[in-house]
């Protein structure tokens, strides 16, 4: 399945597939997730499964640098999926996403329905 632009309650979201190729680095993001964004949208849903292993494990600063990258271009960062392995692996991880949750630029959601969800409040 290719990448969609869709509509979530009047916010244009870029809906990554799976099937894309993994996101391992600062210029896979501004190659596969940042470029493609700038087709309209507001907000880049990946799914966790494309994001390599070292984006979880914060010590690399891999997230932050993509972290910083999506801020840089004014685009919102969702993180589609299941992280509970990579949850479990760190200390620092849970409070990230804990503190991403609650504003607005960057969230871990468990599927697209409750990004949705999100988007509607």
């Amino acid at each position: 399945m290719p990448d969609l632009l869709v509509d979530h309650h009047g916010t244009a979201v870029l809906a990554c597939s799976t099937d894309g190729p993994s996101i391992a680095t600062v210029q896979d993001a501004l190659d596969q997730l940042i470029g493609p964004a700038f087709q309209g949208a507001e907000v880049v849903a990946v799914p966790a499964e494309r994001l390599d292993d070292r984006f979880f494990d914060l010590s690399t600063g891999v997230a932050g640098e993509i972290l910083q990258k999506f801020s840089n271009y004014r685009l919102r960062l969702v993180v589609v999926g299941d992280i509970t392995r990579h949850l479990a692996a760190s200390s620092a991880l849970p409070d990230l996403v804990r503190e991403a949750n609650q504003g607005r630029d960057i969230w871990f959601v468990a599927d697209l329905d409750a990004l949705a969800v999100r988007l509607a409040r």
